[in-house]
């Protein structure tokens, strides 16, 4: 059976970042560290930064001393201040690109727009980003969030960065008849649209696809999403040990993908247990 792997598979550069700011973080001080939220969305690799201590607590109220590190996916204003306020040294690891859609947020409503923000409304990137903006600002993943926006005349949007282009589209598609003004910043991770594109291709030419990644990654999920439509035998699994020998009967092809947060040795354990299935 062959086995074809997506290029990109592997952590992106807002990961690696957030995982590296974390080790040098550790390598630096012996007091507590802790990071705001999960650093990244994926189990495997928030329990080896817990092998090193470095713990995720859900709250600022659970921290009370030591480092808190900013997770990739950003915080909120409010969250941000709480822990300045707080005393706590900080360490900001929120991907470049989240922080520009933070931005953008901020400059479009001091421009006058009316801000919609594309994407998940209880993701925790896209609740960081709306904390930059107005309390009007409003969430849409589909145009039918939107039914109900009546005609603006100044419409500015972002996105999530993560998302899929074709939803962001729709939803900018929907804007144009109810606008005067509309003006569109696309804040899609380059990174994500190629590894879209990539999963999209090994669907086609694969008889089994398997997408790795964290349950709780949105990125992961739209992978799995966008794999199904094209590849109904397509499996979400986490870790190597989840893989079913059934899953590639009479299978000549599979093909390997990865959410943005999932680590190389994780994919690595996948692709070696694939090919001990296909060895017996």
């Amino acid at each position: 059976m062959k086995i074809n792997v997506a290029r990109t598979s592997g952590f992106c550069f807002g990961v690696k970042r957030a995982i590296k700011e974390a080790e040098k973080c550790r390598s630096a001080t012996d007091e507590p560290i802790h990071t705001l939220g999960p650093i990244i969305h994926n189990p495997q690799a928030v329990k080896k930064l817990e092998d090193s201590k470095i713990y995720s607590k859900d709250t600022i109220d659970e921290i009370d001393n030591g480092t808190v590190i900013i997770r990739s996916h950003g915080v909120s204003m409010d969250e941000y201040e709480r822990v300045h306020d707080k005393g706590l040294s900080i360490v900001d690891a929120t991907c470049p690109f989240v922080k520009k859609a933070q931005s953008l947020v901020a400059l479009l409503a001091e421009e006058g727009y009316t801000v919609i923000v594309v994407g998940s409304k209880t993701h925790p990137e896209v609740q960081g980003i709306l904390s930059y903006g107005p309390e009007n600002i409003m969430v849409a993943e589909t145009p039918a969030d939107l039914e109900d926006m009546g005609h603006i005349k100044k419409v500015g949007i972002v996105s999530q960065t993560t998302l899929p282009t074709a939803k962001l589209e729709a939803v900018v598609a929907h804007c144009v008849s109810r606008s005067t003004e509309l003006k569109v910043y696309n804040t899609i991770c380059n990174a994500t649209s190629i590894r879209q594109e990539e999963s999209e291709e090994l669907a086609r030419i694969s008889d089994v696809m398997i997408v790795v990644g964290g349950r709780n990654s949105a990125n992961t999920k739209r992978l799995v999403e966008l794999c199904r439509t094209i590849q109904p035998d397509t499996y979400h699994i986490e870790v190597a040990g989840e893989l079913n020998a059934k899953w590639f009967d009479n299978a000549g092809s599979t093909g390997v993908t990865s959410g943005a947060s999932t680590p190389t040795w994780v994919i690595e354990d996948v692709i070696k247990k694939i090919r001990s299935i296909d060895s017996k």
